[in-house]
């Protein structure tokens, strides 16, 4: 493969907002540092890091168990994932006596200016993951008990289409044109493919056991997909619906969860959960390059806009870890209660 392909980070490309500039070791454009929004499944709040300080500026109430979080194209609005489903898994908290507060799910609206949830879109049921359109007229949300994909008018505030895809959906992304969006099924083991003009599935790609996110190349011609089950990430061709190589990775109880792509697109760094690390893999190959451990559960993974730093929201040690990718150390822990769940950037 072309080592100058270029990569997006399917749904984190929105938050990353890498368009527009180019960095790469030794040459890296002048940008101000950014903020890196944190959602934290626990607390119902979502904070602001200053990532110039690393201190926190602003913590927003946004609802019950917030887990996704975007930032749109133009980095005035930070949306994020609520639902009122039990912390236990689709349908078990039901098996076990706990109740769902549907009135609580939907897209938390946040004001980058202000620091102010301004309103909750509707999002379907318990809604986890989602990608925003470039133009930020859609979100894509993956509704994990329901096994459904809900497509969301932001100006409109409603519903417009709801698609069926795979048991327990939760990464989401789009292709580089929009015209496509790749959902992956926890419980089938595959990654449906939406076309999003019609609405309709178009097909599959069958990945492997608990494949968990997804990010798509710039160009649209390879993916990156993280399987929880296989303690492996596959290589697909999302376009052509094709899994081409699949790289188990080293270690004990690791558990690929998230996954994102440099700004460069050399490098896919994939968080492991329980194995408590950070992994650097070449995106061309998935071979690994390095790993370093940063923290207890760790989910949620970010990209400096300069490519010079990874973050990763590790939901046990209630903290975010600064990985520096020139030393491959963690050089700051930044502490953020309330289990740190997922991250984007706007830089």
């Amino acid at each position: 493969m072309a080592s100058s392909r270029k990569w997006i980070v399917g749904v984190v490309v929105i938050g990353l907002g890498v368009t527009g500039y180019f960095a790469t070791r030794g040459h890296t454009a002048a940008l101000a540092p950014g903020r890196l929004y944190v959602s934290s499944e626990e607390s119902g709040v979502v904070t602001a890091i200053d990532l110039g300080t690393g201190q926190v500026v602003a913590k927003v109430t946004a609802g019950k168990r917030p887990r996704g979080v975007q930032v749109s194209p133009d980095g005035k609005t930070v949306y994020v994932a609520l639902s009122g489903s039990p912390n236990m898994g689709p349908g078990l908290g039901q098996r076990e006596g706990a109740t769902a507060d549907k009135s609580a799910d939907g897209i938390g609206v946040i004001d980058v200016a202000t620091n102010k949830l301004l309103r909750t879109l509707p999002a379907g049921s318990d809604p986890e993951q989602f990608a925003v359109s470039s133009d930020s007229q859609r979100l894509y949300i993956a509704n994990e008990d329901t096994a459904e994909l809900t497509i969301v008018d932001t100006a409109k505030g409603e519903v417009v289409k709801t698609v069926t895809v795979g048991q327990e959906p939760e990464g989401v992304a789009l292709s580089p044109d929009g015209k496509l969006a790749f959902v992956t099924s926890e419980t089938n083991n595959r990654v449906d493919v939406v076309d999003t003009a019609t609405s309709t599935m178009l097909g599959s790609i069958d990945v492997g056991a608990r494949p968990r996110a997804i990010a798509v190349s710039r160009d649209g011609q390879r993916g990156v997909v993280t399987l929880e089950d296989a303690a492996s990430v596959v290589l697909v061709d999302p376009a052509h619906r094709k899994a081409l190589k699949t790289v188990k990775l080293p270690g004990d109880n690791v558990r690929p969860m998230g996954v994102v792509l440099s700004p460069d697109g050399k490098t896919a760094y994939v968080t492991t959960g329980r194995g408590k690390k950070l992994f650097a893999l070449d995106a061309e190959t998935c071979g690994e390059l390095w790993s370093v451990e940063v923290g207890d559960r760790p989910w949620g993974v970010a990209v400096s806009p300069d490519g010079a730093k990874v973050y990763t929201a590790n939901g046990s040690s209630n903290d975010v870890s600064v990985i520096d990718v020139e030393t491959h150390q963690v050089s700051s822990r930044i502490p953020v209660p309330g289990r740190p769940w997922g991250l984007a950037i706007k830089p």
